[in-house]
């Protein structure tokens, strides 16, 4: 059964998948702005999280032939999720999990705090671990040289935020699921190197949209593109896959900090062989209906036939694992979370401490005004998000969370 509507009185090609009646007229404007471009193949699917974006909505996916719009993937390139289930059980945690949290803020930097007593200082390492220090200088520097060559003004913090967490909506925690298996999952992308990435690139798409004569309108100006074939276009995929790259290692190097960090404090564990980390925003090089194309999904997670995923709700309201179907019409994706239904800023103002305090009893956590703006209450309904999206996953497993750290 689909659950999409393609109804849209503006003529544009798109089909949702929406939650809970219809969008947000700012992220509508967005889908149809998108689904103007002549570039784009077919249509422009809109997840059930969707929400305004800079330039393209988040919860999109966009698939074009020969361009790809840099501010459609964003300045977080590769920002993601990580997740791995332990061996252990909740009947062998402590009843207080206060140390744990601690240690764990310990062994990973998140946001731009400093920390020198914990080795951290501005989100990043004060001094490199020889972990992050090898994977840096085995996967990543070379590249970096060869980028840095022809766009020197990307440079900034970049080895030394390898292994963190950054702020805003990324997160670490333990869960348990629903046979109280423990997981540790996590949300984290390319830090400050992907967006420097993402913003020069955005700004250099403007600039030479700006000297062109295009034969359409551009309905936003966030939405200027890169022609395929271009010197720009072949320096903007190299940077932005290795900014993937950076984001999926950057899960990686957090993921086993965690888990050492646990291992000081809980019985011996093992965990499972295969861990799922997942990109919910870039973009790639798939096949669709025949035909090759770029996929860009801003806010989506690849799902497949038979492929897991991760869906998180808020810090307070439980994650699903998720199977993929492999539904085409989606171009094989599905939401990459709740989505938002207040801003940043009209959460801060309308949600109490006393209200978020309520949301988040039973979780070792953050429960200051500092996360107001992270609240389950700024969210959509997880499981309205989950029930518009059966035919594109089924759910593995669902995830309730004993210990949330937010940067």
């Amino acid at each position: 059964m689909n659950q999409y509507s393609t109804h849209d009185t503006s003529g544009a090609q798109l089909k949702l998948w929406d939650s809970a009646g219809p969008f947000e007229t700012g992220a509508m404007q967005q889908l149809r702005n998108v689904a103007s471009l002549p570039f784009v193949f077919r249509h422009v699917a809109g997840m059930p999280d969707v929400h305004w974006g800079k330039g393209a909505t988040v919860g999109s996916v966009i698939a074009t032939k020969a361009a790809i719009v840099p501010a459609a993937v964003g300045v977080d390139i590769g920002c993601g999720m990580m997740a791995v289930r332990t061996s252990l059980t909740a009947d062998q945690l402590p009843d207080s999990l206060s140390a744990i949290r601690a240690e764990i803020e310990r062994a990973v930097p998140k946001g731009m705090e400093s920390s020198q007593t914990a080795n951290h200082v501005k989100g990043g390492w004060a001094i490199t671990p020889n972990s992050v220090g090898r994977a840096w200088n085995d996967r990543f520097e070379a590249r970096w040289r060869a980028i840095l060559a022809r766009h020197p003004k990307v440079d900034g913090k970049t080895s030394d935020q390898l292994g963190s967490m950054g702020g805003g909506n990324h997160f670490i925690e333990v869960c348990l699921d629903e046979e109280d298996r423990l997981w540790v999952m996590l949300h984290s992308g390319s830090r400050g190197t992907g967006n420097r990435i993402g913003t020069y690139f955005i700004d250099a798409a403007k600039e030479a949209i700006a000297k062109e004569r295009l034969d359409f309108h551009l309905a936003d100006k966030d939405l200027a593109f890169l022609s395929e074939g271009s010197q720009l276009f072949d320096d903007y995929i190299e940077a932005m896959h290795f900014a993937q790259d950076y984001a999926v290692a950057n899960r990686e190097l957090m993921m086993g900090r965690v888990l050492e960090a646990l291992r000081k404090h809980l019985p011996a564990f093992k965990t499972d062989k295969q861990a799922i980390n997942c990109h919910h925003n870039y973009a790639t090089r798939e096949r669709h209906f025949g035909e090759q194309v770029w996929v860009t999904r801003k806010g989506a997670v690849s799902a497949r036939a038979g492929e897991l995923g991760i869906i998180p709700g808020s810090m307070g309201t439980g994650s699903f694992i998720v199977e993929g179907l492999g539904n085409e019409q989606s171009f094989c994706s599905c939401s990459h979370g709740a989505g938002r239904v207040m801003s940043r800023g009209e959460a801060k103002r309308r949600i109490t401490l006393e209200q978020h305090a309520e949301a988040m009893k039973g979780i070792e956590a953050r429960v200051d005004e500092g996360v107001l703006d992270e609240s389950p209450a700024a969210y959509k309904d997880i499981g309205a998000v989950m029930d518009a999206q059966q035919d594109l996953v089924v759910i593995r497993h669902r995830l309730r969370q004993i210990i949330n750290i937010k940067g």
